[in-house]
């Protein structure tokens, strides 16, 4: 019984430091947000609370199996009922589930109001990348993995940050309250960063909404945590949290970048400066399907090099990109890129790898099909 009890003893003080269990991987991290504090701080309390029960209930029936064993002569008692054990066993279970309740209905009061938020960003799920749009800003970007092909075939060693790195991260604010919106254009995701406490479906024509006031800078990872399709490994978060200035510097020069975009649609773009844009969005978008040399992975992926259909029908190619392909994995890239970076892409597909068509697509006439 003394063993027992010594190694009862030593389990729970091994449980109770937090270093120890968050340095193992036993328990759910602090995190570095407002919500995340006081998320762990309602699951250490709810944790010690099973702990009593647990330890006054293994307890006393260890004792009972020791001190009333049947090779000391002991003898079961024969009662019926005892309304004093029963009030007992009826009122300490309510004041325990009380006492847990008050802090849960606290916290998810505070989970659930995303009220005075001072900056507000769309999350769009897509197969299978991230968009994000800091509403009121006009600045939006597609945050897509940026692991090399190389290291997922085995090619190349594997990095610190393999799956877990984008080209395009979500910057955020510390010190400010920023409201999440989440939806999708295709099928169901959800966006999870554990050290901001933040997981939210994103359903198609559904918005949903979520809040996080980070109070560290620093880089904080997570992935899609709902079953997306064969891609669903290759869709990881990854936010920048930067002071306040930072941000405010940051966030300026994405509106002048955006702003010059913008105007960028009007004037007539060269060949090179088209495919050397485009090389660089199908490489993020397009190749993890058609393959980084436009081969394809055929029936579900055709290829793109030698196409006659792609090389000998332009209205067709720019269709099938704008609209995507009805009942098929191709999607629609209507609301996921600009028309600089469509018409990028399309020059880029119908002059690549042989196709040589010497066919260049305007921002401009790319517009006016969106307008259509």
């Amino acid at each position: 019984m003394r063993t027992l009890l010594v190694w009862l003893a030593g389990g729970l003080t091994l449980v109770g430091s937090s270093q120890v269990a968050l340095a193992n991987g036993w328990n759910m991290p602090v995190g570095v947000s407002t919500l995340s504090g006081e998320i762990y701080g309602l699951h250490m309390t709810i944790f010690w609370i099973c702990v009593v029960i647990g330890v006054v209930v293994f307890g006393v029936m260890f004792y009972s199996l020791f001190k009333f064993r049947h090779s000391r002569g002991a003898k079961a008692s024969n009662f019926h009922e005892n309304t004093t054990v029963e009030v007992i066993w009826t009122i300490v279970p309510l004041l325990i589930l009380v006492g847990m309740a008050v802090p849960a209905t606290a916290t998810l009061q505070k989970i659930y109001d995303p009220s005075e938020a001072e900056l507000d960003v769309m999350v769009t799920g897509q197969q299978w990348r991230w968009r994000y749009e800091y509403l009121g800003e006009d600045v939006s970007f597609i945050s897509n993995l940026a692991t090399p092909r190389a290291q997922i075939n085995g090619e190349e060693a594997r990095g610190e940050h393999y799956l877990l790195e984008v080209d395009e991260p979500l910057v955020l604010p510390v010190n400010r309250k920023v409201r999440f919106l989440f939806t999708s254009d295709d099928v169901m995701h959800a966006w999870w960063v554990p050290q901001l406490a933040v997981k939210q479906d994103a359903i198609p024509g559904f918005v949903n909404e979520n809040w996080v006031e980070i109070q560290e800078p620093g880089i904080y990872r997570g992935q899609c945590a709902e079953l997306c399709g064969v891609d669903h490994g290759f869709m990881p978060i990854v936010v920048h949290a930067v002071e306040e200035e930072e941000f405010d510097t940051w966030l300026a020069e994405r509106k002048e970048a955006a702003a010059e975009e913008a105007m960028g649609i009007d004037r007539e773009w060269e060949m090179d400066e088209l495919m050397e844009r485009g090389e660089g969005i199908y490489s993020s978008i397009c190749a993890s399907c058609h393959q980084p040399e436009g081969q394809g992975s055929p029936p579900a992926f055709p290829a793109l090099a030698g196409n006659e259909q792609l090389i000998s029908d332009k209205d067709w190619h720019v269709n099938k990109v704008i609209n995507g392909v009805s009942g098929s994995a191709m999607p629609s890239f209507r609301n996921t890129l600009n028309p600089v970076e469509l018409a990028s892409v399309l020059t880029y597909t119908r002059n690549a790898w042989g196709n040589d068509t010497g066919e260049v697509v305007q921002p401009a006439e790319i517009a006016e099909r969106l307008e259509e």
